[in-house]
């Protein structure tokens, strides 16, 4: 077996939180294995992905059956996300559950990690409208920044109209299995190929927040959302800090699905035009919406900086 040892007086592997680090020996560069993975999931989800439901469903998507729309995405998670990152697992590392942290969290550190989110979703939302805002004011001097929106705004309305079709809900069991399709797949799929088999490879090679940071980076672009880029990245980064510091996938996918599940949840109870929130804000809102944006950034940070310097004493124990 082949070990790429290059540099390894100085990237030593990560240690976990409980100061041990993790025994893996890996058949090529852990960095090499990351973006491996990560052209190959993109080429083989984006691209394969669409071929396959245009050859089934043809170009008419709009009119295709929706439950077999739904089933379509269910298997291309599965199979062309979560299975290429358990067969690289296995094939570059060996020791699959070290690579995709299969341990399970003390009720603790889920609670602290759950309240987190609790604070950032509504910090994500200002943020979101105040970014909008600025966008709108700052295009209004400039033709060319205005076409550029133009094809943001198609590519957003494209994504509204994909999700729009796959949550709509005619009954209590259609609503359960869309809960499935668009909180519980992907929770599982993405966050064990990004938070486990990506980010652990960058791990062995960098400093663990920047892993984590570079992880939520592929992860906002593998979403396609151009005006919930930047969210969606701090988003990932979020999840990248509870894998880290808990060495448990089941955190971060329990955040994910929580997260996908109050916006389902959301346009159920509001309807498409409060799901994945786009839109400016009026002029005589922005300045409550600066004001509250500010305060859950400070707290929020400061949270972070809590569970940070205090994981190992106090929440891990």
């Amino acid at each position: 077996m082949f070990i790429d040892n290059s540099d390894s007086n100085h990237n030593e592997p990560q240690d976990d939180n409980s100061g041990n680090k993790p025994q893996l020996d890996p058949i090529m560069s852990p960095v090499a294995a990351a973006f491996l993975g990560l052209v190959g999931v993109f080429l083989l989800y984006q691209i394969v992905g669409s071929l396959i439901t245009l050859a089934i469903f043809g170009l008419d998507l709009e009119n295709a059956n929706i439950n077999a729309m739904r089933l379509m995405t269910i298997g291309g998670q599965v199979l062309l996300i979560l299975l290429p990152a358990l067969v690289l697992s296995k094939m570059v590392y060996e020791d699959v559950s070290t690579v995709i942290r299969f341990k399970f969290p003390k009720l603790k550190e889920v609670g602290v990690f759950v309240l987190g989110l609790i604070i950032l979703t509504p910090l994500l939302q200002n943020y979101l409208y105040l970014q909008n805002y600025l966008v709108d004011q700052m295009i209004q001097s400039s033709d060319i920044l205005q076409q550029f929106k133009e094809i943001l705004d198609e590519l957003d309305k494209l994504l509204e109209e994909t999700y729009g079709n796959l949550l709509r809900a005619d009954s209590i069991f259609e609503g359960s299995f869309i809960i499935v399709v668009v909180a519980v797949t992907p929770a599982i799929c993405e966050e064990v190929f990004f938070r486990g088999y990506v980010q652990k490879s960058f791990e062995l090679r960098m400093k663990p927040y920047m892993s984590a940071f570079i992880t939520a980076i592929f992860f906002g672009l593998y979403h396609f959302n151009p005006y919930g880029l930047p969210a969606l990245i701090f988003l990932g980064f979020y999840f990248g800090i509870a894998a880290y510091l808990s060495n448990s996938i089941f955190i971060p996918i329990l955040l994910h699905f929580l997260n996908n599940l109050f916006a389902v949840v959301t346009y159920f109870i509001f309807g498409g035009e409060d799901y994945l929130e786009t839109t400016s804000i009026p002029q005589d809102s922005i300045g409550s919406s600066v004001i509250s944006f500010f305060i859950l950034l400070i707290i929020f940070v400061s949270f972070l900086l809590f569970i940070i310097r205090n994981y190992k004493t106090k929440i891990a124990n």
